[in-house]
């Protein structure tokens, strides 16, 4: 409901996978559902989608020019009609699901002889969220694709460490995993690897990642133990695991003695890929995908930013566009992201699209072409009444959502329905909130990027959201047609 979709579905798609994995439930039957779900709760609020923001530009456009004066969209306002959709959409998908949805593919990691497996070595933080609990209660325990082999402390190994047992500070856990699984180690709070060298790299933890490199038979390291060669004084690297063959190396990373033919998991700069990639100290480097690390020491100004915002613009006569600039800008002074990363996360194409939408938008409105199509929609709706002219906006809006996307279909309809609205004397307000519904509607198309996110992760095929979309984009305009006037009224 506040934040934008896709990272929502790209934080929750791990979780999603690795339940998954270790229970050998159906991933069908479950990634379209978290797509959804996400599409439905930006349908709550203001901010929760960009169809949203872009109906309420086109509305304060039109009140500058003396229309609609007396309409007035904060930021809870779809709110009333949101959360029944919301409440409605999540029903429809649990009572659909066994139906409707396909099983897709059954996930699991296979830790067989042929997988490359690498033994890290972690380190519990003291005063972390888990210092003090117990293996199970820490998470630790069921871990998809990797296992916890070992526990030290105080230099004594821990004999037959069962669930139970009680992790301390400064505990070092040895696990054994599939680096998938060791990326995911990476991001558990409380967790950080005890390789000392990680901590006197040159780059700030947030701008590295993990890289795989297999040592050639040309690299100086060879016969060297990893402390001795100097590693991280040579490469401005940190070896934090390594993979040889079938054989499981059990040893502390600076003990280890590189071999040729050797898979180093290494924490470094994204460049050291294309730095060494016409040396011969390696065969091969790659960047492990999804390693960058989160961090989780900004997140609660990241937090207390979104909050003021929200506050800003709800209680304050702030505009959405003022407060998200200066939430991005308290969050950029603070470290949150850097401005290299804010630029990356523009969408040129979207914009792009959207300015284009809206000068077509325009055309329809200057050459009295949105006058002509309402009158044909009013034809055609207004003998069965002002509810098939509400229905007909949501329907038309839709359609255009599926051909054109959700920014473009705002802006299309709205001079339509602004024009229908004039010619019959209709409160715009029941209208505005059909038109944000109608384009937050998703569900029936594969092209929209959520629905692309977890189409290869649950195993669909496009007619699968067209099977499951398309009564959800009916029933939900059965919902605003019925409570949309009756919460603001149509006529009158």
């Amino acid at each position: 409901a506040f934040l934008n979709n896709t990272p929502i579905v790209a934080m929750f798609m791990p979780v999603v996978s690795d339940w998954c994995k270790k229970t050998g439930f159906p991933s069908g039957k479950l990634f379209i559902p978290l797509g959804y779900a996400s599409i439905l709760g930006g349908t709550c609020t203001l901010i929760g989608t960009s169809g949203n923001i872009v109906v309420k530009g086109l509305i304060t456009d039109a009140q500058a020019n003396g229309e609609f004066t007396d309409l007035n969209i904060g930021m809870f306002t779809i709110s009333a009609i949101g959360l029944p959709v919301l409440l409605v959409g999540v029903v429809y998908l649990l009572v659909a699901s066994k139906w409707l949805l396909p099983k897709g593919r059954t996930r699991s990691i296979q830790q067989g002889d042929d997988a490359r497996e690498y033994v890290v070595e972690m380190m519990i933080q003291p005063g972390s969220a888990v210092d003090g609990k117990t293996i199970e209660q820490a998470g630790l325990r069921s871990l998809p694709g990797v296992y916890l082999a070992d526990v030290e402390r105080d230099g004594q190994r821990l004999v037959a460490v069962g669930p139970e047992q009680i992790l301390r500070g400064n505990d070092r856990l040895f696990f054994v995993g599939l680096v998938e699984s060791v990326v995911d180690l990476q991001k558990i709070r409380g967790l950080t690897p005890a390789a000392r060298e990680v901590f006197k790299l040159d780059d700030n933890q947030p701008h590295r990642c993990l890289v795989e490199a297999v040592v050639s038979l040309e690299c100086p390291m060879i016969g060297m133990s990893i402390r001795e060669g100097r590693f991280r004084s040579r490469y401005n690297a940190a070896v934090i695991a390594v993979h040889r063959g079938s054989e499981r190396v059990m040893q502390k990373i600076g003990d280890i003695v590189i071999e040729p033919g050797d898979t180093l998991l290494i924490e470094t700069h994204p460049s050291f890929v294309e730095q060494q990639r016409n040396k011969r100290d390696f065969f091969l480097t790659s960047t492990v995908e999804g390693s960058k690390p989160i961090r989780h020491d900004k997140a609660w100004i990241a937090i207390l930013s979104m909050l003021a915002m929200i506050a800003l613009v709800t209680f304050t006569p702030m505009t959405l566009l003022h407060g998200a600039l200066l939430t991005c800008g308290i969050m950029t002074v603070t470290g949150c992201f850097s401005m290299s990363e804010a630029r990356q996360s523009v969408d040129l194409r979207a914009l792009l699209a959207l300015g284009a939408a809206i000068g077509v938008g325009r055309a329809l409105e200057q050459s009295g072409a949105s006058e002509v199509l309402a009158e044909q929609m009013v034809h055609f709706s207004k003998p069965m009444g002002p509810y098939a002219i509400l229905a007909s906006i949501y329907l038309t809006t839709v359609i255009f959502n599926m051909l054109i996307g959700n920014i473009g279909s705002a802006v299309l309809i709205f001079p339509i329905a602004k024009a229908m609205a004039f010619s019959e004397s209709l409160n715009f307000m029941p209208i505005a909130m059909a038109i944000m519904l109608g384009a937050s509607a998703t569900y029936a198309t594969a092209s929209y990027p959520v629905n692309l996110m977890v189409m290869g992760s649950g195993g669909y095929k496009t007619s699968d959201f067209f099977k499951v979309g398309l009564p959800l984009n009916l029933l939900i305009m059965v919902v605003v047609v019925i409570l949309a006037p009756q919460i603001w009224p149509l006529v009158g």
